[in-house]
């Protein structure tokens, strides 16, 4: 089970990326019937949404500010949030994670989530390595890991906080 990654500052990129590629190995940790998936899944969505919910806070806003990215990459990134924690949400609300439900929500959530990942890869961040300084970079990091440590010690990745989320998407 891959061990939650330490809330620590630096490039906002790199550590994005970090998290980016902890979600690829929750998502084959979930995919093996012999992890556990209860604990993967948990561990999951709290990472999951404690990043979703530092990026739109503290990255976006920022990214926007300087002219890095605009209005309507920020709007894409949040609607596919919003996707990706309203499949997340289903696939905790199934009970048995050895029955085809859980494969199939497992299976929607892994494409919504990859998806994403790609896209933001591609039209966040590298716009965010080339229009913004290292030290914005590296003080947007600061920003982005303490707000997601705050989120992580408060159980954001509950089931009742998920459900909140997403409906109030």
């Amino acid at each position: 089970m891959p061990k939650i990654l330490p809330a620590t500052g630096g490039d906002v990129v790199e550590i994005i990326l970090a998290d980016h590629r902890w979600f690829e190995e929750a998502l084959r940790e979930l995919r093996d019937v012999r992890s556990d998936r209860s604990a993967v899944l948990a561990d999951l969505a709290t990472v999951l949404i404690a990043h979703a919910e530092a990026e739109e806070s503290k990255v976006y806003p920022m990214l926007r500010r300087k002219d890095a990215i605009d209005a309507d990459e920020v709007e894409h990134s949040e609607h596919e949030h919003d996707e990706g924690n309203a499949a997340l949400l289903a696939l905790m609300e199934v009970d048995d994670t050895g029955s085809e439900k859980f494969s199939e929500n497992l299976h929607e959530l892994s494409e919504a989530l990859t998806h994403h990942l790609d896209e933001e890869e591609r039209d966040v961040l590298n716009p965010a390595r080339t229009d913004v300084s290292e030290e914005t970079r590296r003080n947007l990091g600061d920003a982005f890991a303490e707000e997601r440590a705050r989120l992580i010690e408060s159980g954001c990745g509950h089931i009742t906080n998920v459900r909140k989320i997403v409906e109030s998407a």
